[in-house]
């Protein structure tokens, strides 16, 4: 659903997404060449329209995050981007995303660690 979004729709959610949460002026702060803070605010009411953002008020303030189906476009995108790119393979892709983050830190390799062995138990 995230590839049907006009540009500015998609630069938002993408944005609020690697917030996890913020107000308007947050995500205005996330944006390449930002409109104003009414026409992100705009833009965040079209997004709970099509029920990708939710909202709650604090202090007066919009806390605007993406809804829970955000997991799911997250993992249909990074499908289409592995098919895309890496010819289908996981490996590829993750290989990939290793040589971009090359300061690990130990937690990070334990949980790496952790599914390639269930990886290969599962055969």
């Amino acid at each position: 659903m995230i590839e049907s979004l006009p540009r500015r729709e998609r630069e938002v959610f993408e944005v609020l997404c690697g917030l996890e949460e913020g107000t308007a002026s947050a995500v205005r702060a996330g944006l390449s060449d930002p409109p104003s803070d009414s026409a992100v605010r705009t833009l965040l009411g079209r997004l709970a329209a099509k029920g990708l953002v939710v909202h709650r008020t604090v202090n007066q303030a919009y806390v605007y995050s993406p809804a829970p189906v955000a997991a799911s476009v997250a993992e249909t995108a990074m499908q289409r981007l592995v098919r895309t790119f890496f010819d289908g393979s996981a490996a590829n892709a993750a290989t990939a995303l290793l040589g971009m983050a090359p300061d690990l830190k130990d937690d990070e390799l334990d949980a790496l660690q952790k599914i390639i062995n269930d990886a290969r138990e599962r055969g």
